[in-house]
């Protein structure tokens, strides 16, 4: 019996210690590639530049009696709140951000409806025509769109030839271009969380619904929107954080106008070779959206309670 008892412990414990061991491992890459990283750069924006490689100061030194000295300058995160150069990348980041997912909602949630009340043998067929963009490069579809919005582009092409405009319209370098941009590239991330969530929606729901005598339109809004809220939140956020922090899309079909925080942030890394002050940049977009994400999860933990 004590026999018995004691291979039970042991085979206990290696599971346990399996189980460490597989947890570990994703851990330990989060730990190596993005804690490390992200603490570097935190204590970069501590420092101030100098002409030298890396082009920072040392944070920690000896000084003249061999003491260990930490420095720590506040100068980077004062200075950008004082510019308004950097408020206004802040805000005008945060502006395309909220525009670009508001439209990807606006065009996804459709899509994803209809994606999901396909026939299903149409589903993947219409899936993989969602994420078929993914299976080119990224830059290569931003910079295909310099062709397709030029004056001399087959866009202006065709409506100069159908008489609705008279003279080539421009639309490169405006925010109507960087706008365009954004909800081509990250639409798909706004379809597939939708996709999943009204997927999983029950249709006996809506069928419940029609014979209480609710109309389709109200029991979208009273049903089927309610119940993908969740899908919605996701899709947000998969649009709009990396819509903040963009740098290809406004520098390729923006104007030199087309102020945001992604392009600051490499005028300052690789132009003036500012490290500490870029790394003030990054260190305050983290903090933004890393506030906004704990703020959304906050409301949406407050809805079941307050039903």
């Amino acid at each position: 019996m004590s026999t018995g008892s004691s291979d039970l412990g042991r085979g206990w414990s290696r599971l346990q210690v399996g189980r460490r061991l597989v947890l570990g491992v994703p851990y330990l890459w989060l730990c190596l590639f993005f804690l490390v990283p992200l603490v570097i750069v935190f204590g970069i924006s501590f420092s101030t530049p100098k002409i030298a490689m890396p082009p920072i100061e040392p944070l920690v030194s000896y000084g003249a009696d061999r003491v260990l000295q930490l420095r720590l300058y506040l100068s980077n995160y004062t200075f950008i709140a004082q510019d308004s150069l950097y408020v206004a990348a802040f805000a005008n980041s945060l502006k395309v951000a909220f525009v670009s997912t508001v439209l990807a909602l606006l065009l996804g949630y459709p899509m994803a409806y209809g994606i999901a009340r396909a026939p299903r043998n149409w589903r993947s067929v219409l899936f993989l025509l969602v994420v078929l963009p993914f299976f080119t490069s990224f830059l290569l579809r931003v910079y295909a769109w310099i062709g397709l919005l030029s004056r001399a582009g087959p866009i202006n092409t065709v409506l100069l030839k159908l008489g609705i405009i008279h003279e080539p319209l421009v639309m490169l370098q405006t925010d109507f271009a960087v706008y365009l941009g954004m909800v081509y590239s990250y639409l798909p991330f706004m379809v597939l969380p939708l996709y999943s969530a009204i997927e999983k929606l029950d249709p006996s729901l809506l069928e419940a619904a029609a014979d209480l005598g609710c109309r389709p339109i109200k029991a979208f809004f009273r049903v089927t929107l309610p119940l993908t809220s969740e899908g919605i939140l996701a899709g947000c956020l998969l649009v709009f954080i990396p819509s903040v922090g963009e740098y290809v899309i406004p520098a390729v079909l923006g104007g030199p106008g087309t102020l945001m925080i992604g392009r600051v942030l490499w005028e300052e890394f690789f132009n003036n070779r500012d490290w500490p002050l870029a790394s003030a940049v990054a260190v305050l977009l983290l903090l933004l959206l890393v506030g906004f994400i704990v703020v959304l999860q906050r409301v949406q933990a407050r809805e079941p309670a307050s039903e």
